[in-house]
């Protein structure tokens, strides 16, 4: 049942959307550049574990390369001094290979631009902001979340901070100039709304791009760290919120013309 009420909408002034896997699908073909940079490091460091692209995806959902190499060391007892090397490397090939397979997705603009008639759209991410330009260049969205308004918790802190800190929401937040709810965060993975969540923003589960098999745990995990609703994709939510979003524009465009 629906927590979004007429009145959390009247008080909305911004959309918070994280990126991979809730505006694009981005995080399987990210997974796949993503975890031979991945066994390459711990090779490099002398730890035997290695990852497919799908193990790799399941187990670090939410997390950006920085954390999970960082993690993945720690728990083998291994320094990891060089890591802003490999962190980079990581970026550049996964930005490269999202470029290239990426595309626009009329289920996501559509409704994405009906929204933006009446809440600021940014974007709060795990990722790096280069890589976040990658794909949004490539999935035709550059204009509604221009770079302006693209939060990532790897470049946008001063000390890089993965969800499911909060860090990153608050920071979006004050850049925005906004309340904390006063912006409805829309997340896919678990660590993402518990960022969102943590850091005060009413927050929307999306399984828009979850796999179907995984969707029914996702979404019970979403309630569990305390999403107001779950959708199954960009048109139910922009269904949900719509009505109540024009109501408020007509109610102000009534007023002025007193």
């Amino acid at each position: 049942m629906t927590q979004i009420t007429a009145a959390l909408v009247e008080r909305l002034q911004a959309l918070l959307c994280d990126a991979d896997g809730n505006l694009f699908p981005s995080e399987e073909p990210a997974f796949v550049a993503s975890a031979d940079v991945t066994n390459r490091f711990l090779a490099a460091h002398g730890i035997p574990q290695r990852f497919t692209a799908e193990e790799l995806r399941l187990a670090t959902t939410g997390k950006n390369f920085r954390t999970t190499a960082g993690e993945l060391a720690a728990a083998a007892g291994v320094p990891a001094d060089d890591l802003d090397s490999w962190v980079a490397e990581e970026k550049d090939a996964v930005t490269a290979h999202l470029s290239q397979v990426l595309r626009p997705d009329a289920g996501v603009t559509g409704p994405l631009s009906a929204l933006a008639e009446h809440l600021t759209t940014a974007a709060v991410s795990s990722s790096a902001l280069t890589r976040l330009a990658g794909c949004f260049t490539a999935t035709g969205l550059d204009e509604l979340v221009p770079r302006a308004r693209r939060y990532s918790a790897e470049d946008s802190l001063p000390t890089p901070t993965s969800k499911p800190d909060p860090a990153v929401y608050l920071h979006a937040c004050d850049q925005l100039g906004i309340a904390p709810d006063q912006g409805l965060a829309v997340e896919d993975s678990v660590p993402g709304a518990l960022s969102a969540v943590r850091a005060g923003c009413p927050t929307v589960g999306n399984l828009q791009f979850v796999a179907p098999a995984e969707r029914a745990e996702r979404e019970a995990l979403l309630r569990d760290a305390g999403v107001l609703t779950v959708v199954s994709s960009w048109t139910e939510l922009a269904d949900l919120l719509l009505p109540d979003l024009q109501r408020r524009a007509s109610a102000v465009l009534a007023g002025g013309n007193r």
